[in-house]
């Protein structure tokens, strides 16, 4: 950010557009002196004189006539019981875009400055009221799609994640300092710590951080959602399984084949899973440039996708196309969904098992039967989805979990570390290179939480935020 952080800076913190209510925030060391400028109370008193946390009635005033532009709730929070831990005032006023303009222009002319985006959270960072997974989680919470994102996005803006990094990086400290002080008294002939207390210290360790790295793709998928790709040949239902799903008319359905020509999506809660749901054309050789094109895309569709969802139309016996698209994908997470089951089945169960059934180690592949007709077998379908994507036992906000990428790669070097630690202990190597083990896991742990961080880090988990937040 290329601000000063002893800048008094402002921003408006509501969404763009109309709405009953807007907020424009100032925070610095004079934004009780930048708001006093503009806002008179109703009351008569001064801005500064007003108690902390109390709404006050005012009236937001314009730079030049000083005449009234709103009539306003303002509330003033001092230093350090505010978001960021600086003075802080809320001018809570009505949502039209240019009277909340008008405000921030006040502000400006006033002494503050504009907010870069994120720069509200950092600042909470910055001034030790939030550490970085819980700066993340504010981020997380705002982007919730489902309640299980939204509740593990709870959780970790209240510290679960925190407490259990800290906790590991603590015991790591502690097994640090016995090696350290062994170090230092050498001459002395004194132990600290046997060896087989340090090798079961770091065993634990490593289990714990092992622990919280495998949590990391039920985390990415509850904060960034997943993309499932309805595919199958033509006619088989696939847009009318997106409708039901929906509970809409979102695509277009007609008993003639290549009706649909492009690829839809729609993004839907799963059983707590937000489901990026692509519709695709159906799959097959065709002369026609235009569904030619969706084919195309469709493919495209299916290439980046997590999850397929296989179409298949049970009134009718598997065709050569739909034994090419079973063969297909081996490398992909499937649903085989047997479509039309209001209808005599043309479908042998025990074939479609044999097709559908993976060598062991291959992404998981089932079939669930279901009729979009009537909604038979749909709930099945819900749940298979999030089967296919959790683990069974996993339920958010009952355990520490990570959410991104940044959580993982530094919990694979502390792992590393650790494991190169043991191996110098088994090894009767000296405690210096026990040492240079433990505080490299140990800086890796404290990125996570921001105990060890860099302007390059920051800027990259501030840069995602709106201006305002």
């Amino acid at each position: 950010m290329n601000g000063s952080l002893h800048d008094t800076i402002c921003a408006i913190a509501t969404p763009v557009g109309e709405g009953g209510i807007g907020i424009v925030r100032i925070s610095g060391e004079k934004a009780i002196e930048v708001a006093s400028t503009f806002v008179r109370l109703r009351s008569g008193r001064a801005l500064a004189a007003v108690k902390s946390h109390r709404v006050q009635h005012a009236d937001v005033l314009e730079r030049d006539p000083r005449r009234p532009v709103d009539e306003a709730l303002v509330l003033v929070m001092r230093a350090p019981h505010s978001y960021t831990a600086e003075d802080v005032v809320e001018i809570q006023c009505h949502g039209g875009p240019f009277i909340l303009h008008t405000i921030c222009e006040a502000a400006i002319h006033a002494g503050a400055r504009l907010a870069e985006p994120g720069e509200f959270t950092k600042r909470a960072f910055l001034n030790g009221r939030l550490d970085l997974t819980q700066a993340e989680a504010v981020l997380d919470t705002i982007r919730a799609k489902t309640s299980g994102s939204l509740r593990l996005a709870q959780e970790q803006l209240r510290g679960t994640l925190s407490r259990e990094i800290d906790g590991i990086r603590e015991m790591l400290i502690g097994l640090l300092a016995h090696i350290e002080a062994a170090i230092d008294f050498t001459e002395e002939d004194i132990t600290f710590i046997q060896p087989q207390a340090l090798l079961a210290g770091l065993t634990n360790a490593i289990a714990a951080v092992t622990r919280l790295t495998e949590t990391g793709e039920e985390g990415r998928i509850l904060r960034e959602g997943v993309m499932a790709a309805i595919i199958g040949r033509p006619n088989v239902g696939k847009s009318s399984l997106l409708n039901a799903l929906l509970q809409t008319d979102r695509a277009i359905v007609t008993p003639i084949p290549g009706t649909t020509r492009d690829v839809l999506e729609e993004v839907l809660n799963i059983r707590g899973i937000p489901v990026r749901l692509v519709d695709t054309a159906g799959l097959r050789d065709t002369d026609d440039p235009v569904e030619h094109e969706g084919v195309r895309r469709s493919r495209m569709a299916m290439e980046q996708a997590e999850l397929l969802v296989l179409v298949l139309d049970g009134s009718v016996p598997l065709t050569a196309e739909d034994r090419t698209l079973l063969s297909h994908h081996a490398d992909k997470k499937r649903l085989v969904v047997v479509n039309k089951t209001d209808l005599p089945s043309q479908i042998d169960p025990s074939e479609l098992e044999r097709l559908v059934t993976r060598e062991p180690g291959q992404p998981p592949s089932r079939a669930v039967w279901i009729s979009v007709r009537t909604e038979t077998g749909l709930d099945d379908l819900r749940d298979a989805i999030r089967t296919m994507m959790l683990r069974a036992d996993f339920e958010p906000g009952e355990a520490a979990v990570i959410t991104r990428l940044r959580h993982r790669n530094n919990l694979t070097k502390a792992r590393e570390a650790l494991a190169a630690a043991v191996e110098s202990v088994q090894g009767g190597l000296s405690g210096e290179f026990v040492a240079m083990d433990l505080r490299a896991a140990i800086d890796a742990l404290g990125e996570i939480t921001g105990a060890v961080t860099t302007d390059d880090i920051l800027d990259r988990i501030f840069r995602d935020f709106c201006i305002g937040k």
